[in-house]
């Protein structure tokens, strides 16, 4: 039987073939599955899920789920779907229909995410910058009373 592949909407593709470190980019990531894993963790952050409409059928074509086992982000789209579901049922995997409805979740949550990258990364020349710039304010963010001006946002 063949693993689902994971898919990526059509509007995400350009940022995700510019967040790719290959040869005349400014990309951080070394595949697409590691920008997809990041993705879905920023969406899950931001509680940001969004529904795929139109799905990638070129570069980046939606990658097989065996990639992202390789690589060791099973635990991590199993942890998201849990977390979604609160459901201990979910981590099933004789179900084919419920490992359809993990990666699903997953998917939903990448293409969030990479609605937030896309809005975080407007203007960007170098993606590598910006994303460590991002990285850095989540690190070091520091909960302020509402009634102060951040000016961190603007860095």
């Amino acid at each position: 039987m063949a693993l689902p592949r994971i898919k990526i909407a059509k509007d995400k593709a350009e940022l995700v073939q510019k967040l790719l470190d290959a040869k005349g980019t400014t990309g951080a990531f070394q595949t697409y599955a590691d920008i997809i894993a990041f993705a879905a963790s920023l969406g899950v952050k931001h509680q940001k899920r969004v529904k795929l409409t139109e799905i990638s059928q070129s570069e980046p074509a939606p990658i097989s789920l065996e990639v992202f086992i390789s690589r060791g982000y099973d635990r991590l789209i199993k942890l998201i779907a849990v977390t979604e579901t609160q459901n201990i049922k979910i981590l099933s995997a004789e179900n084919i229909a419920i490992e359809a409805q993990r990666v699903l979740i997953f998917e939903e949550y990448a293409n969030g995410g990479l609605e937030k990258l896309g809005y975080e990364l407007r203007g960007a020349v170098d993606y590598a910058e910006r994303l460590v710039l991002i990285l850095n304010a989540e690190r070091f963010r520091t909960e302020t009373s509402g009634e102060e001006f951040d000016l961190s946002r603007f860095l």
